[in-house]
Protein backbone atom coordinates (compact mmCIF):
# COMPACT_ATOMS: atom_id res chain seq x y z
CA UNK A 1 0.00 0.00 0.00
CA UNK A 2 1.54 3.48 -0.83
CA UNK A 3 -0.34 6.86 0.14
CA UNK A 4 1.14 10.14 -1.98
CA UNK A 5 0.34 13.39 -0.70
CA UNK A 6 0.88 16.54 -2.50
CA UNK A 7 -0.26 20.45 -2.79
CA UNK A 8 1.34 21.97 0.20
CA UNK A 9 3.14 25.27 0.17
CA UNK A 10 3.57 28.38 1.47
CA UNK A 11 0.25 30.89 0.97
CA UNK A 12 -0.52 33.87 3.17
CA UNK A 13 -3.12 33.84 6.07
CA UNK A 14 -6.36 34.16 4.09
CA UNK A 15 -5.18 31.87 1.56
CA UNK A 16 -6.40 28.36 -0.26
CA UNK A 17 -4.22 25.35 -0.85
CA UNK A 18 -5.69 22.20 -1.57
CA UNK A 19 -4.26 18.87 -0.94
CA UNK A 20 -4.26 15.51 -2.76
CA UNK A 21 -3.78 11.75 -1.50
CA UNK A 22 -3.11 9.23 -4.40
CA UNK A 23 -3.96 5.58 -3.09
CA UNK A 24 -2.77 2.05 -4.46
CA UNK A 25 -2.50 -1.26 -3.51
CA UNK A 26 -5.73 -1.20 -1.35
CA UNK A 27 -9.28 -1.98 -2.50
CA UNK A 28 -10.25 1.99 -1.94
CA UNK A 29 -13.86 2.39 -2.74
CA UNK A 30 -15.53 -0.90 -1.02
CA UNK A 31 -14.75 0.00 3.51
CA UNK A 32 -13.07 1.62 5.41
CA UNK A 33 -12.08 5.46 5.86
CA UNK A 34 -9.44 8.06 4.75
CA UNK A 35 -8.36 10.74 6.59
CA UNK A 36 -6.16 14.13 7.33
CA UNK A 37 -4.11 14.26 10.11
CA UNK A 38 -1.25 17.43 10.43
CA UNK A 39 1.32 17.58 13.09
CA UNK A 40 3.09 20.51 14.01
CA UNK A 41 6.53 20.70 15.99
CA UNK A 42 6.61 19.59 19.41
CA UNK A 43 2.43 18.21 19.14
CA UNK A 44 1.18 15.09 18.14
CA UNK A 45 -0.72 13.74 15.18
CA UNK A 46 -4.22 15.75 15.07
CA UNK A 47 -7.24 14.93 13.35
CA UNK A 48 -8.13 17.03 10.55
CA UNK A 49 -10.97 15.58 8.48
CA UNK A 50 -12.19 12.17 7.67
CA UNK A 51 -13.93 10.70 4.57
CA UNK A 52 -16.22 7.10 4.43
CA UNK A 53 -14.94 4.45 1.43
CA UNK A 54 -18.50 5.93 -0.52
CA UNK A 55 -17.54 9.33 0.36
CA UNK A 56 -21.10 9.90 1.90
CA UNK A 57 -19.92 10.70 5.82
CA UNK A 58 -17.40 13.12 6.58
CA UNK A 59 -15.96 14.61 9.88
CA UNK A 60 -14.09 17.39 10.60
CA UNK A 61 -11.88 19.00 13.64
CA UNK A 62 -13.95 22.05 15.09
CA UNK A 63 -10.57 23.71 14.18
CA UNK A 64 -11.43 23.49 10.73
CA UNK A 65 -15.21 23.23 10.36
CA UNK A 66 -16.53 25.56 7.80
CA UNK A 67 -12.87 26.02 5.90
CA UNK A 68 -11.92 22.63 4.80
CA UNK A 69 -13.37 20.14 3.10
CA UNK A 70 -12.80 16.56 2.19
CA UNK A 71 -13.81 14.67 -0.86
CA UNK A 72 -12.56 11.63 -2.75
CA UNK A 73 -12.58 10.49 -6.70
CA UNK A 74 -12.75 6.75 -6.61
CA UNK A 75 -12.22 6.50 -9.93
CA UNK A 76 -8.46 7.97 -9.75
CA UNK A 77 -8.11 7.07 -5.83
CA UNK A 78 -7.43 9.89 -4.89
CA UNK A 79 -8.97 12.01 -1.50
CA UNK A 80 -8.26 15.63 -1.82
CA UNK A 81 -8.48 18.36 1.32
CA UNK A 82 -9.49 21.78 0.34
CA UNK A 83 -8.20 24.06 2.75
CA UNK A 84 -9.84 27.54 2.67
CA UNK A 85 -9.49 31.08 4.66
CA UNK A 86 -5.90 29.39 5.95
CA UNK A 87 -4.93 30.68 9.29
CA UNK A 88 -1.06 30.60 10.44
CA UNK A 89 -2.19 27.84 13.27
CA UNK A 90 -3.18 25.79 10.49
CA UNK A 91 0.71 24.96 9.92
CA UNK A 92 2.04 21.82 10.13
CA UNK A 93 3.15 18.81 7.95
CA UNK A 94 -0.35 16.98 6.87
CA UNK A 95 -0.72 13.25 6.45
CA UNK A 96 -3.25 11.31 4.34
CA UNK A 97 -3.95 7.92 6.63
CA UNK A 98 -6.04 4.84 5.17
CA UNK A 99 -8.14 2.34 7.41
CA UNK A 100 -9.44 -0.16 4.89
CA UNK A 101 -11.77 -1.66 7.53
CA UNK A 102 -12.22 1.01 9.61
CA UNK A 103 -15.82 2.14 10.53
CA UNK A 104 -17.72 5.20 10.92
CA UNK A 105 -17.06 5.61 14.68
CA UNK A 106 -13.09 5.23 14.21
CA UNK A 107 -12.72 7.70 11.57
CA UNK A 108 -11.29 10.50 13.96
CA UNK A 109 -8.51 8.10 15.92
CA UNK A 110 -5.03 7.97 14.77
CA UNK A 111 -4.55 4.81 16.12
CA UNK A 112 -6.70 3.35 13.97
CA UNK A 113 -5.16 3.93 10.84
CA UNK A 114 -2.80 1.21 9.27
CA UNK A 115 -1.27 2.99 6.02
CA UNK A 116 0.09 6.16 6.29
CA UNK A 117 1.53 8.56 3.25
CA UNK A 118 4.77 10.59 3.38
CA UNK A 119 3.21 14.50 4.70
CA UNK A 120 3.10 17.33 2.81
CA UNK A 121 3.96 20.89 4.49
CA UNK A 122 1.75 23.86 4.72
CA UNK A 123 2.93 26.83 5.90
CA UNK A 124 0.57 29.85 6.69
CA UNK A 125 2.33 33.22 6.91
CA UNK A 126 0.41 36.11 8.68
Amino acid sequence: VQLQASGGGLVQAGGSLRLSCSASGLTFNRSGNMGWFRQSSGKEHEFVAGIRYNGISTAYADSVKGRFTISRENAKNTVFLQMNRLKPDDTAVYYCAANPRGILSTMRLVNQYNYWGQGTQVTVSS
